[in-house]
């Protein structure tokens, strides 16, 4: 263990704003996966998230916390564009009786989880290197998830559109977003009825250490996704579904 790089463990910080706290085995773990992002930064850019207080807050608090209130025992959950991992291997590390799928279209970045879940013997993690676009008309992937996790750093509906095809009725999405203007609600509110879901709670829970603004958006799915979405490679990001709906409300 690299002494210098020791995350505290804010047993008291976890409870007080989630309600729960990590086991002596997971906050090992937390460790070890602080000390190979650290480790694999040095020739791959994996994340610019390193110091211990913004990788505790950024990448284990921030990935957690708008999950922790579920059951997720045997629930097949998807990470989609995991990046470094994140939220998936916190989520797996955290919930061991969950079949995680963390999804990236980045070679180097699948390989290390990879290798990071080997190293670490977590068997409820399995990868996939490809695009949201065409996993959510390949039978194998559609309608099969129970959580459908995504950092919604792109547009709410083009996010909307990666993750609604992907589960299964009753299924939830869950986005992780920052800033979300009164608009953007009401923008997602009718592409997610678009693509069969219902906005079924909005929770803005501000980080515990700087307080940077976080909303998570949830949403089930209550109706099959019709089968034109999601369109093909790029249309959901040149042709967002927001801009008809924008473009059909100004008329």
């Amino acid at each position: 263990m690299i002494e210098n790089n020791l995350l505290p463990t804010y047993e008291q910080l976890w409870q007080n704003t989630t309600n729960w706290t990590p086991s002596l085995e997971e906050l090992n773990l937390f460790q070890e996966l602080y000390n190979e992002i650290l480790a694999i930064n040095k020739y791959l850019n994996l994340t610019r998230i390193t110091t211990i207080e913004e990788f505790w807050e950024k990448n284990l608090w921030d990935s957690l916390a708008p999950i922790l209130e579920y059951d997720l025992s045997n629930k097949k959950i998807i990470d989609i564009g995991t990046g470094g991992g994140f939220p998936g291997l916190p989520i797996a590390i955290a919930f061991s009786e969950a079949k995680l799928t963390l999804m990236d279209s980045t070679n180097k970045k699948i390989k290390f989880i990879n290798d990071f879940s080997h190293k670490l013997k977590l068997k409820n993690i399995e990868t996939l290197v490809n695009r949201a676009e065409i996993i959510g008309q390949d039978k194998n992937y559609r309608k099969q998830y129970d959580f459908a996790l995504i950092r919604a750093v792109a547009e709410i509906s083009v996010c909307l559109e990666y993750s609604l095809p992907l589960l299964k009725l009753g299924g939830i999405a869950i986005l992780y977003r920052g800033n979300l203007s009164e608009e953007e609600k009401e923008i997602t509110e009718k592409i997610a009825d678009q693509l069969g879901g219902k906005i079924t709670k909005i929770i803005n829970k501000n980080t515990p250490i700087k307080n940077h603004i976080r909303h998570c958006i949830y949403i089930e799915k209550t109706r099959i996704t019709p089968k034109q979405y999601p369109r093909e490679v790029g249309k959901p990001v040149k042709e967002p579904l927001s801009g008809f709906i924008t473009s059909k409300s100004s008329q």
